[in-house]
């Protein structure tokens, strides 16, 4: 038994290595295309991981998270605009949406349910108008950045596809370390039954607390990534809470609180998406819909959560015939 799960545990780490490499080398081989669908794909990806540390572990839904994607935008760009370097104003804008939800997160946190959904959304619009009626953000107008210099459009794609790949590869390992530590059980508590875990002497709003910083953090970390690859940002665009739902329905697909449950509905949603739009100009969004509810129904757990029950019957119908049942 134990040889069989170090078996299992080996394959999983080449079948990591395969996938890693294969993404290293894709774009080398992709039309330009295909490598800013893949930018695309990546940067949903962290946002549907991010989210996914509150939501899938702790069971809070964050609509209003595309917040700190805005925030992380434009904070990068107004930095930029002074002449701090990119990778300086893209931390910095991270650290202050980490900063900012420690500052609002205690009053927001005590919220439950639809309660806690609905004041994160409040707290976004809010922020959405702060952001157009300020001379610093460029108001109305929105703010344009500096292009990244580079010699060819294709280096400029190379450059972004590298970048939100490594932020992608960072915020899983985080998750990972997230499910499998304290911060994890603890969250996982809260999500069964909070009021059970405050008995037993979980601190949950710390840890809600932590988990929703975290979230935010690699948020606005790509937010600025975002602004920076656009060179253009308006607030209708960064604060868009379409997005939010976006990233929300690809952690349904794929399953919330998984690690790589956010990352498989990602890829789905925005493949599935670019090819019903490329048949389907004026339907597309009712297919794409369609798609999504018959996912939603045979599959209400995502992908992850199908993928193990469907493994575990088989093995359960391979020991019932060899006879161990």
């Amino acid at each position: 038994m134990r040889e069989k799960m170090e078996r299992k545990k080996i394959l999983k780490i080449v079948l990591m290595l395969l996938i890693l490499t294969l993404l290293g080398l894709l774009p080398f081989h992709l039309s330009g295309y295909w490598v800013r669908l893949f930018i695309h794909i990546f940067m949903y990806a962290i946002l549907a991981e991010s989210t996914n540390m509150l939501m899938g572990f702790a069971g809070y839904v964050p609509f209003g998270n595309v917040v700190f994607f805005g925030m992380g935008a434009y904070i990068t760009a107004i930095l930029m605009g002074k002449g701090i370097p990119f990778f300086a104003g893209i931390l910095i804008g991270a650290a202050i949406c980490f900063l900012f939800t420690l500052a609002i997160g205690h009053p927001i946190l005590k919220m439950k349910g639809h309660y806690f959904a609905i004041a994160t959304m409040g707290v976004s619009e809010a922020m959405k108008q702060i952001v157009t009626n300020l001379d610093i953000t460029g108001g109305g107008s929105g703010l344009s950045l500096v292009p990244l210099s580079l010699p060819s459009v294709r280096d400029v794609y190379l450059f972004f596809y590298f970048l939100m790949f490594l932020i992608l590869a960072i915020t899983v390992l985080v998750t990972y370390f997230i499910s499998k530590g304290r911060l994890g059980y603890a969250l996982r508590a809260i999500k069964a039954n909070e009021e059970g875990a405050k008995s037993i002497g979980i601190n949950t709003p710390f840890f809600k607390m932590i988990a929703w910083a975290l979230s935010a953090f690699f948020t606005g970390l790509t937010g600025g990534v975002f602004a920076y690859w656009m060179t253009y940002i308006d607030s209708p665009g960064v604060f868009d809470i379409v997005i939010a739902v976006k990233f929300i329905i690809m952690i349904l697909v794929g399953g919330a609180g998984t690690v790589f449950g956010p990352l498989l509905g990602a890829f789905f949603i925005e493949f599935i998406s670019e090819l019903v739009w490329s048949k389907f100009l004026i339907f597309h969004l009712t297919i794409l819909g369609s798609i999504i509810v018959l996912v939603i129904i045979f599959m209400p757990k995502g992908f992850i959560w199908f993928y193990q029950k469907r493994f575990t019957l088989v093995a359960l119908l391979e020991n019932v015939r060899e006879g161990k049942v």
